[in-house]
């Protein structure tokens, strides 16, 4: 399990742009790419660990001043869907 956990933080610490809106759009995320940018550029090599529920709340809050509650929401729904 900790394989996964480490592969799934990796992933997420090194996200780009296009792939989040990628993800987004699979998912029906409303995402411009200027928020996905912002969203990427803040998580880019952080190191966090999406598994941790109070960085990941840091995490729900951070995007929520990027994009709005509304949206910050539905990636808090991605995030617990990646950790479950």
């Amino acid at each position: 399990m900790n394989l996964l956990k480490n592969m799934v933080n990796f992933k997420v610490n090194m996200i780009t742009g296009d792939e989040l809106l990628k993800y987004a759009d699979q998912l029906n995320i409303q995402l411009s790419k200027t928020e996905a940018e912002k969203i990427a550029a803040y998580l880019r090599g952080k190191n966090f660990d999406i598994f941790d529920e109070r960085t990941r709340a840091k995490l729900v809050r951070e995007v929520a001043k990027i994009t709005g509650p509304k949206t910050a929401k539905e990636i808090n729904k991605l995030m617990i869907q990646f950790t479950s």
